[in-house]
């Protein structure tokens, strides 16, 4: 997953992911696999107006991030899909960091290696 936006007023992950998105991800690194139902009755909790249609749609999208991986079971009710994590925390972190490096590498190369020589001693 490459950031395409950077946020520097966000917090965390918040910072890169949009704030539903940002959340979903904080619970699926938890639980490791679950449904979109699973996961709507959780985001529910804290977000009372929030549409199953719309944990769908966003658990989609972090599918098409490379985030998330899903695949179809055969449930009580028929098909579902069943969601599941692609990359540790960690793992994310790490490409997020790297990929604003070489952004900025690339951008402003002179002024990164000042900034990084000085707060490296």
């Amino acid at each position: 997953m490459q950031p395409h936006e950077f946020k520097l007023t966000e917090e965390g992950i918040k910072a890169v992911l949009p704030p539903l998105e940002a959340e979903i991800m904080e619970h699926m690194w938890r639980v490791k696999v679950a449904t979109a139902g699973q996961v709507y009755e959780y985001m529910k909790e804290k977000h009372p107006d929030i549409r199953r249609s719309t944990i769908s749609i966003l658990m989609n999208r972090l599918c098409e991030r490379g985030l998330l991986t899903r695949k179809v079971e055969k449930g009580r009710g028929g098909m579902r899909y069943v969601y599941s994590i692609t990359t540790t925390r960690e793992e994310f972190e790490e490409r997020v960091v790297q990929s604003i490096l070489e952004a900025l590498m690339t951008n402003f190369k002179e002024a990164t290696y000042a900034y990084l020589s000085r707060i490296r001693k």
